[in-house]
């Protein structure tokens, strides 16, 4: 019998079993241990991926611009009545996008092991109600997200500064124009001018109403939450702009400076009757509905063409009528324009992330699976 030394007993003795001529017990036991140490962190990986599998780019976009408007208003609670009641309300919302998240991902069952197969994976014609229930809220709430941020800010407009900024806004438009676009622009009214006008101010509304709705319906919800996404990172930099440089539009701003009400027909209104009821003092640079439209427009470029071309022409009269209608300056619109540009550019930086990510977690969990088994 071969004694062996305390030393080679305690090198050996990590290893259950060792065959002569296959490695050595050191290498034996520094492979035994490598496994176990990737199986255990391939596990805890897997357990806190699971959760938040369940949120896309969309909602950490969402849940990012709620912590930072939650940061805001703690730093600054002294310039804000109710800071506790917003921070509530803050946190109330974002509690909602989370279960609604965790609701879906539980009844919607993949159709696919794999997360990018999910993305473009067609639904299943035996979905129950309740699931469809799910899935449609979870796909359709972001809607109720944009405008519950946009109402908000009424709340949080001089959370930083108590003074309004117009002047200077007023200032670069003279400067760029040699006018004031929007008194100038008084010169050309008419009724039906201002009939077409309003309406083109109204299609706003439906651009990423409509656009969703195709992608929607085609099933293609890589395309959809790459819409949404951009939309979302466009307006959390306008709100968080508009929460720093507080500006309440010519509608206010130069009140006195209109030779009257401008008339029209039904859209005129429509758009009076939400302006009395919905409108938000503040919140206008930069403007978040050209910015909202041009984020709407690079997803229409980039995932339905022809959708493009069809909304460009109203896009480009929703402009100029944010001008005539009071409601912006002309800084507004190109802020407008790079805030929606830069939330087509982030979103899809987002969006190839998420791929990347999804191929990689479920490269490792078919690793996973083989090694368990």
């Amino acid at each position: 019998m071969r004694h062996t030394s305390g030393s080679e007993h305690r090198e050996t003795g990590g290893a259950t079993v060792w065959q002569r001529g296959i490695c050595s017990p050191k290498v034996g036991v520094r492979f035994r241990v490598s496994d176990a140490q990737r199986g255990m962190a391939r596990s805890l990986r897997a357990e806190l991926a699971d959760p938040a599998a369940a949120y896309g780019p969309f909602e950490w976009v969402a849940l990012g611009y709620l912590a930072v408007s939650s940061a805001l208003i703690v730093i600054f609670a002294a310039n804000l009545a109710h800071p506790l009641r917003l921070l509530s309300v803050q946190g109330l919302v974002a509690l909602l996008i989370v279960a609604l998240c965790r609701a879906e991902a539980n009844v919607w069952t993949p159709t696919s092991t794999s997360p990018i197969a999910n993305l473009s994976a067609s639904k299943n014609g035996s979905r129950t109600l309740m699931q469809r229930f799910w899935h449609f809220s979870r796909y359709w709430y972001p809607h109720l997200f944009f405008l519950f941020c946009f109402e908000e800010l009424g709340a949080l407009v001089h959370l930083v500064s108590p003074r309004w900024q117009d002047a200077k806004l007023i200032a670069f438009d003279h400067w760029l124009t040699g006018v004031h676009p929007a008194i100038w622009l008084e010169q050309f009214a008419t009724p039906g001018r201002n009939e077409f006008m309003q309406f083109a101010y109204l299609t706003y509304f439906v651009y990423l109403l409509v656009l969703g709705g195709v992608l929607y319906y085609r099933e293609d919800w890589r395309g959809y939450w790459s819409v949404m996404t951009y939309s979302a990172v466009g307006y959390a930099i306008g709100y968080i702009i508009a929460i720093f440089f507080p500006i309440e539009s010519p509608w206010f701003a130069m009140a006195g400076s209109w030779h009257g009400e401008s008339h029209g027909g039904p859209f005129t209104a429509a758009i009076h009757f939400v302006e009395h009821y919905g409108r938000v003092r503040g919140a206008a640079f930069p403007s978040e509905h050209v910015a909202g439209s041009f984020a709407a427009l690079w997803g229409a470029w980039r995932h339905r063409r022809w959708m493009f071309w069809a909304m460009l022409p109203l896009a480009l009269c929703m402009c100029v009528s944010t001008v005539w209608g009071r409601y912006h300056y002309v800084a507004d619109i190109f802020g407008g324009i790079v805030t929606g540009t830069l939330g087509y550019v982030i979103g899809k930086w987002l969006m190839r992330q998420k791929a990347a990510y999804g191929r990689q977690s479920y490269v490792e969990s078919v690793e996973f699976s083989l090694v368990r088994r």
